[in-house]
C-alpha cells in the first residue's frame, strides 16, 4: 500500500475556501492546522523509513492527528 500524506485540503476537499479563510483569520485555527500538518509530515517520515520511532510512539502521533482533525472538523462546521 503506498504511503500518503493527509493534508487538510485533501481531508476536507469541500471546505478548501473555508480552510484558507480560517487559517488567515483565526489564530487558534492556524495553530491547530499547523500542528496537524507537522504531525502529518512526521508520521509520513516514520512510515517512509526516513525517521525511526517505535510503534507505540507512532500510534500516539496518529491519535494526536485524529484528535486535531476532529477539532478542525468541528470548527469547519460552525457557521461562518
Amino acid at each position: 500500500m503506498p504511503l500518503e500524506h493527509h493534508p487538510l485540503a485533501r481531508e476536507f476537499p469541500d471546505h478548501r475556501a473555508r480552510l484558507a479563510k480560517l487559517f488567515e483569520e483565526d489564530s487558534n485555527f492556524a495553530r491547530l492546522a499547523g500542528t496537524y500538518e507537522a504531525l502529518d509530515r512526521r508520521i509520513f517520515e516514520v512510515e517512509d523509513g526516513r525517521a525511526a520511532l517505535d510503534d507505540l510512539a507512532l500510534n500516539s502521533l496518529k491519535l494526536q492527528r485524529v484528535t486535531l482533525k476532529d477539532e478542525i472538523a468541528e470548527l469547519l462546521q460552525r457557521p461562518a
